[in-house]
């Protein structure tokens, strides 16, 4: 289904600026613009995958739209979570812990976006990266199809990246960083 209003009224989004809507107004605005099947999947589309006990929860509204919408969701939950993985592989790898068992390799987008971040000697340089890698993955899984739901899903997505973006401050965060990094440190010992 094409949602040629809805998407043709939303502002811009560019990584790095501020949004220019919360992430609760545009669900609400979504509510009334999207057929009930591609609303009802509106819940699932977040920055963190869901668990396999939740994706039980969803079963009735992805079979309702088990075409497009839901792939996306599926590709972007897919994605986030190898990313997940990968940085806890590399994070583990530093810090001379196990890793996580069954790391995936594909996509290898988000795999190379853990590398690349891991090997950053700034965490707030490492969380702009991996935001920016996000934002390329959604772009990537959003498609050609401008009108279509995908679209809607994908800009929430990127609402809801700008918002996380927009809460980081840096002098804050590395002063936080170096004390949860000393008291971790202090209780390895």
């Amino acid at each position: 289904m094409a949602y040629y209003f809805l998407v043709a009224q939303l502002p811009a989004l560019a990584y790095g600026e501020a949004p220019p809507m919360s992430s609760p107004h545009f669900r609400e605005l979504c509510s009334g613009g999207l057929s009930a099947a591609d609303a009802a999947l509106l819940p699932w589309v977040a920055l963190d995958p869901w668990t396999p006990d939740e994706e039980e929860d969803g079963k009735a509204a992805r079979a309702e739209n088990a075409a497009g919408a839901f792939s996306f969701i599926a590709r972007w939950n897919e994605w986030e979570r190898a990313l997940r993985l990968n940085l806890a592989k590399y994070r583990a790898a530093k810090t001379r812990r196990e890793a996580p068992a069954d790391v995936p390799d594909f996509p290898a987008g988000a795999a190379a976006a853990a590398k690349a971040a891991s090997a950053m000697a700034s965490p707030f340089e490492a969380e702009i990266f991996l935001g920016a890698s996000r934002w390329k993955a959604i772009e990537e899984f959003q498609g050609l199809s401008y009108f279509s739901v995908n679209t809607v899903y994908a800009y929430l997505l990127k609402l809801l990246l700008m918002e996380r973006r927009a809460l980081f401050r840096a002098e804050e965060g590395f002063s936080e960083y170096k004390a949860l990094y000393a008291s971790i440190m202090g209780e390895a010992k």
